[in-house]
């Protein structure tokens, strides 16, 4: 079962360009260790919750910008065996000790896929975090499976919500505090990717108006913890996007 490490960081607006060479110089030893597919998207549309939201979720400052982020492994068996690899390469101490952000308000964890429709395309992805109770998974993941359908048929690419598995408490942020979880509460980590922001924005106006989609009864997880933000794509492995490609040297 397809598997992901999420994350998301606060990014000083100004080292947007350190941040995506940090990523990209790392790309050819994420793809080395098993990455699969490694994507990396940067706030453009992450409205402020009263509750939680992006921002708060890593304690971001007024000049800092969220990132979106995922590794894509076909499993947790591939992703547990990359996360070895890490530990022990000596390279990656150069990549820890040169990040162009706060690595400690960072948020990350280990993310097993419950629901995936469609194939990873396009430039735009909205990103989700959700506070679900472990009894009440197997109803989320009807409901999510349900809008998946929804989404493609409005134009998305993919839509994957996947369910945490290994999510790790932090000292300062991490992603159960990021939706004020509560006991019994795991945490979903989600996507759609889009065509584009503008077809993304006529299919959310779309949806919204549907009322054959309004929920009935409960709802499976607590809308109210949980968060969203649309995110413009400045890293992704799958198109190149991001990518320097050196043409070949030819005689």
């Amino acid at each position: 079962m397809t598997y992901f490490e999420g994350f998301v960081a606060p990014v000083p607006e100004a080292n947007k360009d350190a941040y995506l060479k940090h990523a990209r110089d790392f790309v050819p030893i994420g793809r080395e260790f098993g990455i699969r597919r490694h994507l990396e998207a940067w706030e453009n549309d992450v409205p402020e919750g009263k509750v939680t939201d992006f921002r708060k979720a890593v304690d971001a400052k007024p000049d800092e910008k969220i990132v979106f982020s995922f590794f894509e492994y076909p499993s947790k068996a591939e992703r547990d065996a990359a996360n070895e690899k890490f530990m022990s390469d000596p390279r990656m101490e150069d990549f820890a000790a040169n990040m162009p952000f706060d690595g400690k308000r960072m948020v990350m964890g280990g993310f097993e896929a419950i629901v995936e429709e469609g194939s990873g395309g396009g430039r735009y992805t909205d990103g989700f975090v959700v506070p679900v109770p472990e009894n009440k998974r197997d109803a989320y993941r009807a409901l999510a499976a349900k809008m998946a359908k929804v989404f493609r048929q409005h134009g998305a690419s993919r839509v994957i919500e996947a369910f945490g598995s290994d999510v790790p408490k932090g000292k300062v942020t991490d992603f159960y505090r990021a939706v004020k979880a509560e006991d019994g509460e795991g945490v979903v980590f989600s996507f759609i990717e889009w065509p584009d922001k503008q077809i993304r924005d006529e299919a959310w106006k779309a949806i919204m108006a549907d009322e054959s989609l309004n929920p009935e009864g409960e709802m499976p997880f607590n809308g109210q913890r949980m968060f969203w933000g649309g995110f413009e794509k400045i890293l992704d492995t799958d198109q190149e996007i991001g990518i320097q490609v050196q043409s070949p040297v030819t005689a």
